[in-house]
Formats: C-alpha cells, structure tokens, sequence
C-alpha cells in the first residue's frame, strides 16, 4: 500500500513540473508568423526586388523619405523607385500596370477609375487609397517683397483669375491694393502634369480661366529659383517646398475671415486655421500587385506604420493624419497577408 502511495505521489509531482515547464502562451509560439517583415513581430523574413512608384511631386519628398527609411532599416534587398513625374502623369504609368504606388495630391478622378476598370482591375477590390498625410497650399513670394506678406484669400484667388483686373492680365500689384507697388505680378505654378495645379485650378479657383500671363513649371525646384530670384514674383505649391526653402522665399499669410493664418505645421488642417487651403495627399496601391510581390506588400505596410508616414510626415512639410487612420489601411492590407 504505502509503495503504491509513492508512486502516485511522484507522478503527480511529474505532471506539476512538466506543467511548469510549458510556458507558451495560446498565439505566441514560433509557429505563429506572418509573410510581412513590418508586421511580424519575429524576425523579418528577407526580401528582395523592386517596388515602383511614380506620381506626385509634392508628395515626393516624404515618400523618397519613407523608402529610404525602409531600405536602410528594414529590407536592405529591396529597392524602393520613387519617382515624381506629377499626379496626373504618375495615374498614366499606373493605370496599365507600370508602376505599384501612385502618388497623387488630389484624389483619383471618375475618368481615372473607369481607366483602370477597363484595364481589368475592379477599384474596390484591387486599388486601395491611402490618405498619407495632410498639406497645406502655400503660397509664397520674394523676401523683398515687403507689401504682400498678407492677403485675404480672395484677393490671392482673385489675382490669379483671367480679366479679373485687366483684360491683357498684365496685373499691377496695385489693382489689388492701391497703396501696393505700380508693378507688374509675375505669376507662377506647377503645370498640368500636377495635382497642386488642379487643387488650385479646380477646387479653388472653381475652373475659371488662369492669367494668361502665368508661367507654369514642371519642376518645384524652379519656382523656387524663379520666385527668389524676382522680387514681383508669386507662386503656389505645397508647404513642404515652403518649408525647406525659408531663407529664400516668405509664405503669404492668408486671412480666411479671423485674420491673417500663416501656414505652419499647427495650423494646416481640416479642422485649423489653415484649413481653407488644406487638402489630403495620398498613394494609390495596386493590391493584385501587392499580392504577388512580397516586397510590395511589406512597402506598403511600411508607409502606414508607426515608422512611416505618421513618423516620417512633420519632417517633411506635412502634418500627419491620426495614428487610428493609419492602423485602419493596416488591417487592410493585413487581410492579404
């Protein structure tokens, strides 16, 4: 009997102890992996190819800033082409395939979506919009200028508008402000290639016909040069272009009824100061592509990480959307794996 006893007795202390043992929590072992090096909380898993992106300018800066983080710090094989051809010419390239992401500064258009249908993909199921961050339309004027630092948001929209003060469009500071200089403006912007320029043109000016004396640029580094080296000159184009140009160009504060706002990183919003003159920026994601190139997929997880655009967007010019934004597109694109 009493032996019988002790053998019990050392099988319950074996069961207790191999118990012990087992600390592995439901959910948490090494069998547990996921394909996307961004959301795994394992080792990443090594990647390599090519993720290709074209489009917006303005938005260029922050994603070239986004792949750089990416290349360096997550997936060393990837390479990550980041291109900035403009909203409308980025669309061209991804519509038939091109490219993976598309940058823009406006949303897609009907005609753009019907593009891509008739290219065979279905846009709720194979496209997803990702709005990456907000900006602020900026418009920016000669440090020697020292009488239009201020404007009424009118006044700025205005002045752009065809034969709204002279019929040949040569306008005078002074047609907007009489005590302002008796000197021609000099007018520019982006081209037509940008989403900037159909913010502009269509939500703000409401389609109406440009100054036919406007100078339209394709590339953001020329307005710069232009409007600094011009002391009559104007020219609009996002914050972030404003922001790392200070020591040459003066943003015009805007007064949208309380006042002069100047556009800054606290005051561009939907709901701020700003926000007359603040418009999302997105990147469009082929998901069929996404699905079949690992290297996509983990990019684009990246983007809406907390290491990528909700990080990456104040460095850049642009203020970031809130963290819950960002982790919504994650789910998304969790769902494909």
């Amino acid at each position: 009997m009493l032996k019988r006893l002790l053998t019990i007795t050392m099988i319950i202390s074996l069961v207790i102890t191999l118990a012990a043992c087992d600390t592995t929590t439901p959910g948490t072992g090494s069998e547990q992996q996921t394909s996307s090096s961004v959301s795994s909380a394992s080792e990443p898993l090594a990647l390599s190819g090519s993720v290709i992106i074209d489009g917006s300018g303005t938005v260029f800066p922050l994603m070239a800033n986004i792949a750089e983080e990416y290349m360096t710090n997550v997936q060393t094989d990837v390479s990550v082409e980041v291109g900035r051809a403009g909203s409308s010419a980025g669309f061209k390239k991804f519509i038939p395939g091109e490219t993976d992401l598309s940058d823009a500064s406006r949303a897609i258009k009907a005609e753009e979506i019907e593009q891509l249908e008739a290219a065979g993909l279905d846009y709720e199921t194979d496209i997803l919009e990702i709005k990456i961050a907000l900006d602020g339309l900026t418009m920016v004027i000669n440090k020697g200028n020292t009488w239009a630092s201020e404007m009424t948001k009118d006044e700025v929209l205005n002045m752009y508008v065809s034969k709204k003060f002279r019929a040949d469009d040569k306008v005078l500071w002074s047609d907007i402000r009489s005590s302002w200089p008796s000197e021609e403006v000099n007018f520019y912007g982006p081209n037509e290639n940008h989403g900037t320029y159909e913010f502009f043109h269509e939500v703000l000016l409401d389609k109406q016909d440009m100054v036919t004396t406007v100078d339209l640029q394709q590339e953001y580094s020329t307005l710069v040069d232009l409007v600094s080296n011009d002391v009559n000159a104007i020219a609009f184009f996002g914050f972030g272009y404003y922001i790392t140009n200070t020591d040459k160009l003066t943003a015009v504060s805007i007064d949208f009824g309380s006042g002069p706002v100047e556009p800054k990183l606290d005051t561009i919003g939907e709901d701020l100061p700003y926000a007359g003159f603040t418009r999302p920026v997105y990147t469009y994601v082929n998901l069929k592509h996404a699905a079949e190139k690992p290297q996509v997929l983990d990019f684009a997880k990246y983007v809406v990480s907390q290491e990528g655009a909700l990080k990456l967007a104040g460095q850049n010019g642009f203020a970031p959307l809130p963290a819950s934004v960002y982790d919504s597109y994650m789910q998304k694109l969790d769902s494909i794996g």
